[in-house]
């Protein structure tokens, strides 16, 4: 794909692909019976910045029921209107499902969220206003010229996220929209425009009007972005994460906290010898550092969110302490994800995370550490029902320790021994089973010793995880043989 540029505002793209191709015979049809229409936000953005869209948007200034029938005329299925009020036609053509919306126009009421009353209109810029931001706000015809009449392109040279029209109004409309800016920040690396941050705490009431479904999805989406500090630094500095949300229990709606245990790493010091930044940027640089996804940034996220609180900041001879954030973050970090909730197997396994990081901390840094003797506290711990799962919480562990190296900004810092001991641990777990169905036992095992199998796997067990017995079909059996010829010695 390539980009050419005017010396006028004009700007012609030359999409590809076979995405591009059903759009096109849609934009075509449409077209041809008289109805203007375009591609319309993401898709248009994502070629401006030389990405290829995941998908094509279309608008046109036909109604559903026109949608319908030229599409039928020429071949292609529809589904009807999807959410009736929004005049949105899903239509398929050899390459994929399109969404076809008519032209509208929007009043918002009492909903945080929803549009008290839509509908439909004659032009593309009364639908282009009613959208949230400039770099969304942008249409392209079918011969790929770029329709720009909200300086999106402005905006995406300068790097720039800024509201369609008073940012107050978008977000009053929309609170959501107060998160999905938090979210393009990420998604884009741009920064916010003075204007959006200034009308976004007057709407921060509204937020109390959102499900916590909603906002837990847009922070899922800007937890794996590729620039997620930037994004999350606009939620937490600008008092958006001390919000809440809301959830419906038993029929009565209850506010839910959204992440108000953040904000107090804002400026926190931290010792000078170890850190170079202060608690929340420290954090911000973890999470960018790990890769994304949704477990390990939850858990860099929440990895020091105990650090500063009472019982756990302290000094040591002129020096900053922190003794205990690890398992009082732990805690915290439970409650977090259980409050926003999330699944409990996700919900274990951060906490699991955030509880072991300076153990591991410790392993890496101390030779004389037993990595085999805290793999079989792990293993007895009934925190994990196979060795598969501790495998991979360790390897989990080792990038989590290895984010928080590179966020603590020292130079010369190495994550090879961080990596090391990821692997070190993933291997003992390999000959460390959790349950009795990790042991490598045949058959023959069980057809020998019929109803006493189940006590004989939790002696071998035992003795597999000291390390008195290998984890292998003939070291089981034999040792299974030994015992049966002590118990038959005794008995005579």
């Amino acid at each position: 794909m390539t980009v050419s540029w005017f010396t006028s505002k004009k700007i012609v793209m030359q999409p590809s692909g076979e995405l591009w191709q059903g759009a096109v015979r849609i934009l075509h049809a449409l077209a041809d019976a008289g109805f203007e229409a375009y591609v319309i936000g993401g898709a248009v953005r994502d070629l401006v910045l030389k990405q290829l869209p995941h998908d094509y948007d279309i608008v046109t200034k036909a109604r559903p029921d026109d949608i319908m029938a030229v599409m039928a005329k020429a071949g292609f299925a529809t589904t009807g209107v999807v959410g009736k009020s929004f005049g949105v036609v899903v239509v398929t053509v050899p390459e994929g499902s399109y969404e076809v919306a008519t032209y509208r126009r929007e009043r918002y009421g009492a909903d945080s969220h929803r549009p008290e009353e839509v509908v439909y209109a004659d032009t593309l810029e009364e639908d282009v206003t009613r959208r949230d931001f400039t770099v969304n706000g942008m249409a392209m015809t079918v011969d790929g010229e770029v329709i720009d009449l909200v300086a999106g392109l402005k905006d995406i040279k300068n790097k720039t996220l800024r509201t369609i029209g008073e940012a107050e109004e978008r977000f009053q409309e929309d609170a959501l929209r107060l998160f999905r800016a938090c979210r393009f920040v990420g998604k884009l690396g741009f920064l916010p425009h003075r204007s959006l941050l200034d009308g976004m705490a007057s709407n921060f009431k509204r937020v109390e009007g959102l499900s916590l479904e909603r906002v837990r999805q847009e922070l899922d989406g800007l937890l794996i972005t590729p620039h997620v500090a930037k994004g999350l630094d606009v939620l937490v500095q600008s008092g958006l994460a001390d919000c809440h949300c809301r959830v419906l229990v038993k029929g009565e709606y209850q506010p839910v906290a959204i992440l108000p245990e953040l904000h107090h790493l804002v400026g926190l010091p931290q010792q000078p010898e170890f850190h170079a930044y202060d608690g929340w940027v420290h954090t911000l640089a973890v999470v960018q550092a790990i890769k994304p996804d949704l477990t390990l940034r939850w858990a860099a996220l929440l990895h020091d969110v105990a650090k500063g609180m009472d019982g756990i900041r302290g000094s040591n001879k002129g020096r900053i302490t922190d003794r205990g954030h690890d398992k009082m973050g732990a805690e915290m970090a439970e409650t977090i994800l259980t409050r926003l909730q999330y699944p409990k197997k996700m919900v274990d396994r951060v906490t699991w995370l955030v509880s072991s990081h300076m153990r591991f901390h410790y392993f890496v840094n101390n030779q004389e550490a037993d990595p085999w003797k805290w793999m079989r506290k792990e293993a007895q711990s009934g925190h994990f029902r196979k060795s598969s799962e501790l495998k991979e919480a360790v390897l989990q562990m080792a990038e989590v320790c290895a984010a928080d190296v590179i966020g603590c900004g020292r130079p010369n810092s190495s994550t090879d021994g961080t990596y090391a001991m990821g692997d070190c641990l993933a291997a003992i777990t390999e000959s460390m089973p959790i349950h009795t169905r990790d042991l490598a036992y045949g058959p023959e095992l069980p057809a020998l010793l019929g109803d006493q199998t189940g006590d004989m796997l939790q002696k071998l067990l035992v003795q597999v995880r000291s390390g008195q017995v290998a984890n292998e079909r003939e070291a089981l059996m034999e040792s299974v043989r030994r015992k049966l010829a002590r118990k038959a010695h005794k008995e005579l």
